[in-house]
């Protein structure tokens, strides 16, 4: 099952942790200006990237 699909085009990926090699959880980060960003954490070592974008907006998270 893909971790992140395009609402929008139905375009999917799969996401990982390339040093645990765990799959990425969709997880909200609040920046110090209250404004909230999707991301995507490891669960296992706790890396934190930004969330997939595909036609313009936050892929959604499947998990």
């Amino acid at each position: 099952m893909e971790t992140y699909k395009c609402s929008k085009c139905g375009m999917a990926v799969n996401a990982s942790c390339a040093s645990c090699n765990e799959p990425l959880i969709n997880d909200h980060l609040s920046l110090d200006n209250g404004q909230v960003v999707q991301i995507s954490m490891c669960p296992e070592c706790k890396g934190k990237i930004k969330s997939p974008q595909c036609c313009g907006e936050d892929m959604t998270c499947q998990v």
